[in-house]
């Protein structure tokens, strides 16, 4: 790695509302062909950071060097939606200001990097999440860029996927720097994090692997702790003696004086412990009461193979506390199954009449983006539920009343995650259906989201890349669409 600095913050401030920074006179630099981990809370400013990177945002002071022109380039969490519609030789044509002649080599080379196995003519809107992952990741190649920005890439990808993606990152070059929450892909190739503080607006710039970093910060707050927590005693008894002395008169008085100016230096010296990432609150997920019998039905699925679908029998029957995992590779037609079930418009899977669905969409096409989050929550809540309690549940997701107001829109993917789950609470669905459900979530949270998923009593149907997630799923039934 080179020893040369390509990219500096000078105390550097954003904030987006007057008096509510983003960062604060934040510092920090990094050398040429690094990989950096960006690490923060869901909503510190993460996708902000990029974006000051690529220009799309002015900070408000400081300044932001990038060494002698070094280009950027980026592969974002996902593809706008308006983007559906174009040909992925459109969409990834898009990514040059000028086409060049060789735009067809071009494209073929950077979709043969990311395993990008599908005809150019198909619509980007058509693929499936794992493989408009691979695109977005294309994306960013094919703008040969000096600095590599990757927002959540692992999201949707199957294993397969995550490790052709790992071999490409070690063997890559250039500089690095990568939003995940998937701590065990980051340990594999980070050589340092750049953690976002939420609370005190700076950026902190570590050395090590992934692993080893937060296990430094874990250190740091326990030592921080216990140093406040030996002041606060010493301070506690010098209060309860200047109490005493200062009720006696003469040199008494003049001690208890004394006593009270290194009272005060004491609390001088209190350092303000870091916090770490808020993790939301236990919760469960009350499921449907009035329903009984076979939830879900399934008697046939189409199956995607060399860009053809096939409708195969298969007999799958759901009812209550029923747990079926679906698995296969990318592209095989996982989430399509699911959505159509949900719609209603498929053919060989049909949903038993009243039973209320809740649907975790990996893309969160379940979600009104032009609603506020307030509307989004009452929008599901059951029988005309109190706003109080709307306001507990989302505040257990650390969804505050700051951001009840703003559009849905507005909010960071991770958030559109939390507040995707606030909604699954307060519908009190009788059937869960769940697509990447971890996809955007940090990791602090997914123990207490996986302990909310096995003690629900409803019927569930689960789509996850994440094995770690899934080996503590109780699941009771398997549909493997890679092997039927």
């Amino acid at each position: 790695m080179s020893e040369e600095v390509i990219l500096r913050f000078d105390e550097v401030s954003f904030e987006y509302l007057y008096k509510k920074p983003i960062f604060s006179e934040a510092s920090f630099s990094i050398r040429r062909g690094a990989k950096i981990t960006l690490m923060g809370q869901n909503g510190a400013g993460k996708s902000t950071l990029f974006n000051l990177l690529m220009g799309k945002l002015k900070n408000n002071k400081g300044r932001i060097s990038i060494t002698g022109g070094a280009t950027i380039g980026t592969a974002l969490q996902v593809i706008p939606r308006e983007d559906y519609d174009l040909y992925i030789s459109q969409y990834l044509a898009r990514a040059y200001d000028v086409t060049p002649k060789n735009i067809k080599s071009e494209i073929h080379q950077v979709m043969t990097a990311v395993n990008l196995t599908v005809p150019t003519d198909r619509r980007v809107g058509d693929l499936s999440g794992g493989q408009q992952a691979r695109l977005l990741l294309a994306y960013a190649l094919i703008q040969n860029p000096d600095i590599l920005l990757l927002d959540e890439p692992t999201n949707n990808l199957d294993q397969a996927g995550i490790d052709h993606l790992l071999e490409f990152l070690i063997m890559y070059q250039k500089t690095v720097i990568v939003i995940s929450h998937d701590a065990d892909f980051l340990n594999c190739f980070t050589e340092g994090v750049l953690y976002l503080n939420v609370y005190t607006k700076k950026l902190e710039l570590y050395v090590g692997d992934y692993y080893s970093v937060v296990e430094e910060i874990e250190s740091q707050v326990e030592r921080e702790r216990k140093k406040n927590a030996q002041l606060e005693k010493q301070i506690r008894d010098r209060k309860e003696k200047v109490n005493f002395f200062a009720n006696k008169g003469g040199k008494m008085r003049k001690l208890a004086q004394k006593l009270r100016d290194e009272t005060a230096e004491m609390e001088d010296n209190k350092v303000e412990v870091r916090r770490d990432d808020k993790t939301i609150r236990k919760f469960d997920i009350p499921s449907q009461e009035e329903i009984f019998g076979d939830l879900v039905t399934i008697k046939s699925v189409k199956v995607i193979r060399d860009h053809k679908a096939k409708e195969v029998p298969v007999e799958k029957v759901l009812s209550r506390r029923t747990r079926l995992l679906i698995s296969g590779p990318n592209g095989i037609g996982k989430s399509t199954l699911l959505r159509s079930l949900v719609s209603g418009e498929s053919a060989g899977a049909k949903i038993m009449d009243k039973v209320r669905v809740g649907y975790y969409s990996q893309d969160f096409a379940a979600l009104n983006y032009e609603d506020t989050v307030f509307d989004s929550l009452k929008n599901v809540i059951i029988n005309d539920g109190d706003e109080q309690y709307l306001r507990s549940v989302a505040a257990g997701f650390l969804i505050n009343g700051e951001l009840m107001d703003h559009k849905v829109s507005h909010l960071s993917e991770g958030q559109k995650g939390l507040l995707s789950f606030a909604r699954l609470v307060l519908m009190e669905p009788g059937l869960l259906v769940l697509d990447e459900p971890t996809n955007h979530i940090n990791f602090r949270h997914i123990p207490i989201i996986t302990e909310a998923i096995n003690q629900y009593q409803g019927a569930i149907i689960l789509i996850s890349h994440m094995p770690d997630f899934v080996d503590q799923i109780k699941i009771d039934d398997y549909l493997d669409l890679g092997s039927i």
